[in-house]
């Protein structure tokens, strides 16, 4: 790392770990590092910086315990880390080594998506160089999720009517118009940013404050856009794949859109912010990813079935969502993934944006 960061990288992140674990060492330097240079450009306060850093240290050290439990050089050695959950892991890690999907029949949910996921499959590994730390980093976030989300999301969609979860969910749509418009305007999409501003006025008036998409029946449909779109709009690459702790999938174009410039355009998040409403900010995001992922985790359970190596089918199906939303193609018929955002929520199409 020293020549990448040059002779003082150790004064800044000065952590050293056992040969086994250096690849996620290098890791979590690099996300300090980041984090180090975010907060200084940005003038981020350090009440709201220090539970990032907290976090970060603590998702890294989960990832120093499932690396080295997985690199054992015998079975016995992961007793007591419980066992091995996932043994083929061990034994077949790539994903170009096998299908994708299982030969048993794919429900008709995932038929129309494994063609392009098989043809995707040569350009992840090579777009995927942090492969080991990314496994580590999404088994965690795994962990999370169905320790945490998994129970909240199934007592949501139990309890909770349909109608009241349309009318969050619409409602949460409606208050993260702005960063849409902004970003449609960017891109010098003048119709679709005048359909978003159509929307935003519909639904604001007839629609209750956006609890219903009134819009929507008048053939005023939404869509989503964030300032990664909007870069790679203008030809800037996704470079390599990322799995962010506890916030899923993404890359460094998109992960620089969404947390260091479309909170800026997000008026409500910025009110909530200057003004120190953390409690306010904090239940908008913690109600965001409950919805969200509510809403998609019969069809995450699905693919987690049918796939050979599901980090591998979220990867894919990441990559080819986002690729088709930047060339504003339907995306609807692959299957969604949660992306979760610490700073303002995440979006309902399941891919990094807004709520």
């Amino acid at each position: 790392m020293s020549h990448l960061w040059g002779k003082g990288h150790k004064r800044c992140c000065p952590l050293m770990v056992s040969p086994g674990t250096k690849r996620v060492e290098d890791a979590l330097i690099w996300a300090l590092c980041f984090l180090h240079w975010a907060r200084r450009s940005f003038s981020i306060p350090m009440k709201t910086f220090r539970p990032i850093i907290k976090a970060t240290v603590a998702t890294f050290f989960g990832a120093f315990l499932v690396v080295s439990s997985a690199h054992a050089d015998d079975p016995a050695d992961l007793d007591p880390f419980g066992g091995s959950a996932y043994p083929n892991l061990l034994i077949d890690s790539n994903f170009a080594d096998g299908p994708l999907f299982t030969e048993d029949a794919v429900p008709l949910l995932l038929a129309d998506t494994s063609t392009h996921l098989l043809a995707q499959a040569e350009k992840d590994d090579v777009n995927d160089p942090l492969e080991p730390v990314n496994r580590a980093i999404f088994g965690f976030n795994e962990f999370v999720y169905g320790l945490l989300l998994d129970p909240i999301a199934d007592a949501y969609n139990s309890y909770l009517p349909n109608t009241l979860r349309m009318a969050i969910s619409n409602f949460l749509d409606h208050i993260s118009s702005p960063v849409s418009l902004v970003n449609n305007l960017l891109q010098l999409e003048v119709d679709r940013a005048m359909l978003i501003a159509g929307r935003f006025v519909v639904n604001t008036v007839a629609g209750m404050g956006g609890i219903a998409d009134v819009a929507a029946g008048i053939g005023l449909e939404e869509h989503k856009e964030d300032f990664g779109q909007t870069m790679g709009s203008y030809g800037v690459g996704e470079g390599f794949y990322l799995v962010l702790p506890l916030l899923g999938p993404s890359n460094p174009r998109d992960a620089v859109g969404r947390f260091l410039v479309d909170p800026y355009f997000d008026p409500l998040g910025l009110y909530l912010s200057n003004t120190d409403r953390d409690a306010a900010r904090w239940s908008r995001t913690g109600v965001s990813a409950v919805d969200e992922y509510a809403g998609i985790v019969g069809e995450l359970r699905q693919i987690k079935k049918t796939s050979v190596d599901y980090y591998a089918a979220i990867r894919s199906l990441y990559r080819q969502r986002r690729a088709t939303q930047i060339s504003n193609g339907n995306s609807d018929d692959l299957p969604q993934i949660p992306n979760y955002d610490l700073n303002y929520g995440l979006e309902t199409d399941g891919i990094a944006g807004v709520k």
